[in-house]
Order: structure tokens, then C-alpha cells, then sequence
């Protein structure tokens, strides 16, 4: 066996031949191999069953677990029962290490910009209102019809509204108000509240 530093202690290392060529094995490498794809599925169950089901939650655990075994690797109790108790007690202690950390940890709280939002507006009622009014609208005359028109549909103010239509703006308003009263009238009683 050759000692070879790695990460600044001493480490076992074997030499391997392969087809003719030899590389470096790393006992310690091998070791952690070993540990994690005999112990890994089980205690992965059991910190799945202690996150809640929580599968990320469970992944960083075992993750943590393997990296406590890692850095204790030359103090691991030797393969067996013993080593499979100390791994699912780190284990259990990590996560009531992560529940206790989350725990003390303020609830995060965002602020949600609401003008960024997708409004949930139900446009049937839009739909049916726009029709009811198409509907309505040639049954006014002419004059309250343009009037409408360049106020409401147009978005014109009164000013631009009369200027458009070659009549004073008084008359605008007016017309404008009786064009509502026969719309009305046009449309029929709603069950709008």
C-alpha cells in the first residue's frame, strides 16, 4: 500500500491493474462507494417518512448524512450494524437539526405587485354587454348615435367631440345625456345590481 495525501490527510491507497494499465484506487473513494450504495436507498425512506414526504427535503438530507460519513470517514464504525445505527442517528439528527432551523426562521413574506398580476375577470359579462349594446345602438337616431360614438367608443373629449361633429359643445352634453335615456330605454330593464 502506498500513502498518498489527498485534501490534506493521509488516505490508503491501492494500486489497481486493469488491461495492462494501473491506476491509483482510492480505499477511501471505494469505502464511501460501498457505504452510500448499500445504505443510501434505506435511509432515503427514512428521511422521506421524517420530511413529510417531502422529496427535495429528503435528498438534501441524505446528501448531508453521506457528508457527515464522508468527513468521518476513518472514525465510521466497521461494516455492519453498527455502522447502519450510526448512519440513521446522524441522519435523524440532521433532520431535527433542518425541522428546528426552519422553525426558527421568520416566515418569508413577499410582496406581490397585484398591477402585475393577471386579472381574473369573467368576460362573458363584457361579451353580452358589448352585444346588448350593438344591438341597441341603431335604434337611436343619427345624432345620439355620434355623440355616443365619440364619447364613449372613441374615448373624445367633449371639446374634440364637438369640433368633430361641427356643433357646440353644450349640445355635445345633451345630446349626449338623452342618448343615455333612449339607450336605456332601447336596452330594456337589466338584473344588473
Amino acid at each position: 500500500m502506498i500513502e498518498v495525501s489527498h485534501v490534506g490527510r493521509a488516505q490508503d491507497s491501492t494500486l489497481v491493474g486493469a488491461d495492462g494499465t494501473w491506476s491509483v484506487a482510492n480505499s477511501a473513494d471505494m469505502r464511501m462507494q460501498a457505504l452510500h450504495a448499500e445504505h443510501a436507498e434505506p435511509l432515503y425512506r427514512f428521511l422521506l417518512r421524517l420530511a413529510w414526504g417531502e422529496r427535495h427535503v429528503a435528498e438534501d438530507l441524505l446528501q448531508d448524512t453521506m457528508l457527515q460519513a464522508w468527513r468521518h470517514l476513518d472514525r465510521l464504525p466497521p461494516e455492519g450494524e453498527a455502522l447502519r445505527r450510526w448512519l440513521f442517528t446522524v441522519a435523524r439528527r440532521i433532520a431535527i437539526d433542518a425541522a428546528r432551523a426552519r422553525k426558527a426562521r421568520p416566515t418569508e413574506v413577499g410582496m406581490t405587485d397585484m398591477a402585475l398580476l393577471a386579472e381574473s375577470v369573467d368576460l362573458t359579462e363584457g361579451i353580452i354587454a358589448t352585444q346588448t349594446v350593438r344591438r341597441a345602438l341603431p335604434k337611436l337616431t343619427a345624432a345620439h348615435r355620434a355623440v355616443l360614438i365619440e364619447l364613449y367608443f372613441l374615448g373624445s373629449s367633449t371639446d374634440e367631440a364637438a369640433a368633430r361633429l361641427g356643433i357646440p359643445e353644450g349640445t355635445v352634453k345633451s345630446r349626449a345625456h338623452y342618448a343615455l335615456r333612449a339607450l336605456r330605454a332601447a336596452i330594456g330593464p337589466t338584473d344588473a345590481v
